[in-house]
């Protein structure tokens, strides 16, 4: 037996970084990428991932995949799951889904690229992330338009694009927003619009009095939803 071969059961996986997002915690995220087009994701690679030679000719690429660890299910699995878009109740199996709760930990996801910048080592920026703050990066690839986007593609029961809630704020948190600074205010306001229109409640919500807190940045969001309307209560900093 050569001493050299890779055995094909046994292999690990090395992160090239971890991507910086506004999601401090599960809750909130976005189901799918490019939901909150304002979810800023930051990503500075590490040694030996971090030289300009890497990303030479991403700039001609707008879109990337991201291949990434689910970390905090790390683990977990189970052969079924039961999908939000299905309210919950509905099982699939696993590898009909996009559950974080998966044999190897193993998630894909499609953003936007901002920004490249290589001063000092390499940082990535992109746009509407779906990932929770500090999740690791495995690998990138360019998305390439005419190979995999299928007009002819079936969505299975992810049939078109879900209903969304109206976002308003109480004169409360339009005060709080008033007195941030004027980037964080309209940057903070769109995400947080964009975060809750999605509705990110458990499918079985239905107390329109119960508020509910969402971290986003250095931010505290509470809110409460009648069901077709996500009204913020306020917003403090953490």
């Amino acid at each position: 037996m050569n001493p050299n071969a890779v055995n094909p059961n046994q292999y690990t996986i090395e992160p090239i970084g971890l991507i910086r997002t506004p999601f401090v915690d599960k809750f909130g995220i976005p189901r799918q990428p490019s939901l909150a087009p304002h979810a800023i994701g930051t990503l500075k690679l590490v040694a030996p991932f971090n030289h300009a030679d890497c990303v030479r000719g991403l700039d001609g690429f707008s879109h990337l995949w991201l291949s990434f660890i689910f970390h905090e299910t790390l683990g977990r699995w189970s052969p079924t799951v039961r999908p939000p878009r299905l309210g919950g109740n509905e099982k699939v199996g696993v590898f009909a889904s996009r559950s974080p709760f998966r044999p190897n930990s193993l998630g894909l996801s499609l953003v936007r690229l901002l920004d490249i910048d290589t001063k000092n080592g390499v940082t990535l920026r992109f746009s509407g992330v779906d990932l929770v703050d500090q999740t690791p990066i495995v690998d990138i690839k360019p998305y390439i338009p005419f190979i995999e986007c299928q007009n002819d593609a079936q969505g299975g029961f992810v049939s078109g694009a879900p209903t969304t809630l109206n976002v308003e704020f109480s004169p409360s948190a339009q005060s709080q927003l008033a007195h941030l600074p004027a980037s964080d205010s309209s940057t903070l306001r769109a995400l947080i619009c964009e975060v809750l229109a999605q509705d990110p409640r458990p499918a079985y919500a239905s107390d329109p009095y119960r508020s509910y807190g969402i971290k986003l940045y250095h931010y505290e969001i509470q809110w409460r939803c009648d069901g077709q309307t996500a009204l913020v209560l306020s917003l403090e900093p953490r």
